[in-house]
């Protein structure tokens, strides 16, 4: 029986491990989804080792970037987004590292994006955030970071005000904040400024309308959360494993 498997941190909520599962007892595959919780990346080995017939992972925070040092082979995409989510273990125990998550995300933004979405902010500089601002170049929308901490363009929360919500009328949230048990957790934006012609997408799915998604609902923006990127991106990595 094949193994495949999460690499995170804290990840007992995830979605994963359901919907392969799911789709495995469904489909008649011979294999079992794991969740590898770990509290540092310096225990990958231990889990490959204690887990010989693991043929896939996906990687979650806080290890999309650092699991990057520990693989034979990096896909070009994920190359240049600078982050891994799916690893592929062939048969001879290469490991060899791609990125779903720019094609999840692309494909779940398309169903939503109007004309006037050309500008974004990225809410959060995290390892999903480099695969959401790949996909938001390759469809040709301009970005900007926002994060706490000053670094070279991008914007602090602090300076988010009405202006910057009405030029950028995209906005994603890469960050964890509102992720179940913290529900009541929002970015530190002022929402009361979205308006009709926001799109606001949250990357969380748990719950599936978080205190951004619901405030912005209030102001009439039309608002997604981020469970039809995953299952776009979980069917994407399933088709990286048996390729």
């Amino acid at each position: 029986m094949k193994t495949f498997g999460l690499l995170g941190k804290n990840i007992e909520y995830s979605f994963s491990r359901n919907f392969f599962n799911k789709k495995f007892e469904s489909e008649n595959i011979d294999a079992i989804y794991k969740n590898f919780d770990i509290q540092s990346v310096s225990d990958f080995p231990d889990i490959l080792k204690q887990n010989p017939s693991l043929s896939g992972l996906n990687v979650t925070i806080p290890y999309k970037e650092t699991i990057m040092a520990f693989l034979d082979e990096i896909d070009e995409i994920a190359k240049k987004i600078g982050a891994v989510n799916t690893i592929k273990i062939t048969d001879s125990g290469k490991l060899i590292g791609f990125n779903t998550d720019f094609f999840g995300f692309s494909e779940a933004l398309k169903i939503h994006l109007k004309p006037n979405h050309k500008k974004a902010l990225i809410l959060g500089t995290g390892g999903a955030s480099k695969a959401i601002a790949f996909a938001l170049k390759e469809l040709g929308i301009d970005y900007t970071y926002v994060s706490r901490r000053k670094h070279k363009n991008n914007l602090i929360y602090a300076e988010i005000n009405k202006e910057i919500l009405q030029d950028n009328l995209l906005i994603i949230n890469c960050t964890p904040l509102g992720t179940f048990p913290n529900i009541e957790e929002f970015p530190s934006i002022p929402t009361q400024f979205f308006n009709k012609k926001h799109l606001v997408f949250d990357l969380i799915y748990n719950p599936p309308h978080t205190k951004l998604l619901k405030l912005a609902l209030v102001q009439g923006a039309e608002i997604t959360n981020g469970l039809h990127m995953l299952e776009l991106q979980a069917e994407k990595a399933w088709e990286i494993w048996n390729n």
